[in-house]
């Protein structure tokens, strides 16, 4: 049925940049929020970004700056351009969205790997 699905995952040297994309399918109506959250080895999940549908966003302090999330309605994706990044990034990058107004839904997730 519906599905979000990450990609643009990878190993990248510290300094270096990432593109993380998020594509939403099935029988979708309505996108309202969409984030993404990441966890790594040991910790809970965190939330990294959050845009609404009308373009508002809100970020993690750790990421301000170097992370910018951003949405194409149209097309169903959001995607998050990581700069600058740390080996304090590494982790599971999650997509998350709110799908037809009650179904919060996740991807299974990218990994993201930046090296020292």
């Amino acid at each position: 049925q519906v599905q979000l699905v990450e990609s643009g995952g990878g190993l990248v040297q510290a300094g270096g940049s990432l593109r993380l994309s998020c594509a939403a399918s099935g029988r979708i109506f309505s996108i309202n929020d969409m984030a993404w959250y990441r966890q790594a080895p040991g910790n809970q999940r965190e939330l990294v970004a959050r845009i609404t549908n009308g373009g508002n966003t809100n970020y993690a302090d750790s990421v301000k700056g170097r992370f910018t999330i951003s949405r194409d309605n149209a097309k169903k994706m959001v995607y998050l351009q990581m700069n600058s990044l740390k080996p304090e990034d590494t982790a599971v990058y999650y997509c998350n969205a709110l799908i037809n107004y009650n179904l919060d839904q996740w991807g299974k997730g990218t990994l993201v790997t930046v090296s020292a």
